[in-house]
C-alpha cells in the first residue's frame, strides 16, 4: 500500500529536499504559535514545534475527513542554539546585525526536529549541527542584509545561500542547516512504511 506524505510546511527548501529524495509528497503548511515557554531550552523549543506543527496538520486532515491509515505526516523545524539560548528570526535589521555579530567567530549549534505522526503514532528525533563562522565585518553584515537573505531565515542567515559565505565549517548534517536532515528523515519516513 503507497503511503500518502503530507509536508507540514511551506518552506521550499524543504520541498526541494524532499524532491531530491524522490519522495512524492502534498504541501499543507502548519499554522502554529511558536512563542518560547518561559525557561524553555532550544531543544525542548525545537522538539515540541515539529511535534505541535505534525500534530496540527493530522487534526485539520481528520476535521476535513483526509486522515486516512495511509497518511504520513512530516514536520520539521530548526532554529540555532548558542550558549544555550535559543536563536530565532530577525525582527528586523538591527536585530539582524546583533544576530550576526553574535556568531561572528563563533561555532553555535543547529538544531533541526523532524517529526512524523500517522493515524497510530508519533515519532521525533533532534539533529544536531555545528556551524563555525568566519569573523564578520559590520560592513559584511549590512551588505548581506540588504540582499534580503537574512529577514526569514534561523540565526539570520541561509548556509545554501549567500550566508554559505560565511561557514568555515560543518559538522553534522549539512541538510539539517538548511532545513531538513536527509539521512534521518529517509530512515524515519521508513519506519512508517513510506518507501520511495
Amino acid at each position: 500500500m503507497t503511503k500518502s506524505v503530507v509536508l507540514a510546511s511551506a518552506s521550499p527548501r524543504r520541498t526541494a529536499l524532499l524532491q531530491q529524495m524522490r519522495i512524492e509528497h502534498r504541501i499543507f503548511p502548519a499554522d502554529i504559535d511558536e512563542t518560547p515557554r518561559p525557561s524553555e531550552t532550544p531543544e525542548a523549543l525545537v522538539e515540541r514545534l515539529a511535534s505541535e506543527k505534525a500534530l496540527a496538520v493530522k487534526q485539520r486532515l481528520i476535521e476535513q475527513g483526509e486522515m486516512t491509515d495511509d497518511t504520513v505526516i512530516l514536520a520539521s523545524d530548526t532554529l540555532i542554539s548558542f550558549k544555550g539560548e535559543s536563536v530565532g528570526k530577525p525582527e528586523d535589521k538591527v536585530d539582524s546585525k546583533r544576530i550576526l555579530s553574535m556568531l561572528s567567530g563563533q561555532t553555535h549549534e543547529v538544531l533541526t526536529a523532524i517529526s512524523v505522526v500517522s493515524n497510530s503514532k508519533q515519532q521525533t528525533e533532534i539533529i544536531h549541527t555545528f556551524v563555525t563562522f568566519a569573523a564578520l565585518t559590520d560592513a559584511q553584515i549590512d551588505a548581506y542584509w540588504e540582499t534580503g537573505e537574512p529577514a526569514d531565515k534561523a540565526g539570520s542567515y541561509a548556509i545554501q545561500g549567500i550566508g554559505g559565505e560565511f561557514v568555515i565549517s560543518i559538522n553534522g548534517s549539512a541538510s539539517a542547516v538548511v532545513g531538513l536532515p536527509l539521512y534521518e528523515t529517509r530512515q524515519l519516513l521508513n519506519a512508517f512504511g513510506v518507501v520511495s
